[in-house]
């Protein structure tokens, strides 16, 4: 479906790809240097790089495999509906509307589109206003290499949105707080529109004392300020670990620290910046909170002028703390500690479902109870963050972290309507299923609801097991 109204083809939509993936191999350079800038952080960082390698690789594994995606899928019959066929097809929703957001704003615009353009959908995407940079750039190669029937870019910020909300979609992709995600889906019930919501939450590493602790350090310093200084949805929020291994845990992280960013953390080019003041602002509030303030072991360091905090870590902070009550998205890490690693179960499941839940350790016994016990919109064993790299795995989130998933055949499936078609002959007419229920079509319906191929049998033969 176009934006006009028309009906898209399954050939416009691989064309369509076909540009994706000429676009994002001729820009790359542009990019990064918008990621550069953007969040202050070193121009071929890994992280930016991935995001644009990300992205190309699911346009080029939309063209490979959008054919197989787009096969209809034979689905079993039931003897009541003897002789038959049935199969589930893929078909557009119609007008889709994406809503991204700041802190990867290329890759987490894009990648939604794509996923709507090989379900066959129109898309208009709305960027967030926080990146201005990579919305302008968007909305300039969208329009330069898009069809904007099918594809159209809306900039803008809170006044924009809402008067998108506003519209009647057939299915809206937002990816942001969980604040705005309510107002998303209340915008969105109005008009009965199904909707996908990427959000947060605070997302769990639990660290056992068996680890190779030299490789935990170096994959949560990864999966948190590597990671936009922890200005992303799956960076670790929080690390739970015994009171004993603490410590050492604590002792190992502040060298970490010190060997990838140096000793003066303010002037690392390797550190994120903060997004925005009001980030900052918050942040700093919850550095500063009475009942936090003086639990902090490692940094603590800030420049308001430059935006710019170190990487912080808190030790034992209480529970009705603001720093454990809301998603921190930033370089702040508290460390609770439990008597038993076990503990930690119970902990995470004593708060909202979070997007990501991390475990460390060599237990396999701890492993087991963990995948089994916790519930979280994606997992990782013994690493940080690197699910979302995995395309034959659903990204998304559970609960209050969100609803709805994607990434790989996972995109195309948030974006199509799974219909269902049965095809019949106008042979096998049976007459028991019309009136008069006579009492021999009575026990043949019995036996058919039965289930047994016997009973069905005595009933043909005017027979029952009465």
């Amino acid at each position: 479906m176009y934006l006009d109204g028309k009906k898209r083809s399954s050939t416009s939509v691989i064309t369509t790809d076909e540009i994706f993936a000429c676009v994002y191999g001729t820009k790359s350079f542009i990019l990064y240097h918008l990621f550069s800038t953007h969040l202050c952080i070193a121009y071929l960082s890994p992280q930016r790089v991935i995001q644009i390698a990300m992205v190309k690789s699911s346009c080029e594994e939309a063209l490979k495999e959008l054919k197989q995606w787009m096969k209809p899928e034979k689905a079993k019959t039931s003897m009541a509906t003897y002789p038959s066929s049935a199969e589930i097809v893929s078909e557009p929703l119609g007008a889709v509307l994406v809503i991204s957001t700041w802190n990867y704003p290329f890759s987490l615009s894009v990648k939604p589109v794509i996923g709507a353009i090989t379900a066959g959908n129109a898309v208009a995407l709305k960027p967030s206003e926080i990146a201005p940079a990579t919305s302008s750039l968007l909305s300039k190669l969208f329009e330069e290499y898009l069809d904007r029937s099918a594809v159209r870019v809306v900039e803008g910020g809170v006044l924009e949105t809402t008067a998108l909300l506003e519209q009647k979609w057939d299915k809206i992709f937002y990816t942001g707080s969980p604040r705005v995600g309510r107002i998303v889906m209340t915008a969105a019930a109005k008009h009965l529109t199904p909707v996908v919501l990427e959000l947060g939450g605070k997302c769990p590493a639990v660290i056992d004392s068996d680890v190779d602790l030299q490789v935990t350090v170096r994959r949560i310093i990864a999966g948190k300020w590597q990671l936009n200084n922890g200005q992303a949805c799956i960076s670790v929020d929080y690390i739970i670990t015994t009171k004993e291994f603490a410590p050492k845990l604590i002792d190992a992280l502040r060298k970490g620290i010190e060997e990838f960013f140096g000793t003066d953390l303010m002037e690392s080019k390797d550190i994120s910046r903060i997004v925005s003041s009001n980030h900052f602002s918050r942040l700093e509030s919850l550095m500063d909170n009475y009942k936090v303030f003086n639990k902090i072991v490692v940094g603590g360091q800030r420049n308001q002028k430059n935006l710019k905090i170190a990487p912080t870590i808190f030790l034992d902070v209480p529970g009705d703390s603001q720093l454990m009550q809301e998603e921190i998205f930033g370089p702040l890490l508290p460390i609770i500690t439990v008597e038993n690693v076990e503990d930690s179960i119970d902990l995470i499941n004593s708060k909202p479902k979070p997007l990501t839940a991390y475990l460390f350790t060599n237990n396999e016994k701890l492993k087991n109870n963990f995948v089994q016990s916790v519930s979280s919109g994606g997992m990782v064993i013994n690493d940080t963050v690197l699910h979302v790299t995995v395309s034959s795995l659903p990204f998304g989130g559970v609960g209050e972290s969100g609803m709805g998933s994607y990434h790989g055949k996972f995109s195309f499936d948030a974006f199509s309507h799974k219909k269902a078609v049965l095809y019949r002959s106008f042979s096998g007419d049976a007459s028991v299923r019309y009136p008069p229920y006579t009492p021999e079509k009575q026990k043949l319906i019995r036996a058919v609801m039965n289930g047994g191929i016997f009973d069905i049998i005595l009933a043909l033969m005017g027979w029952s097991r009465d």
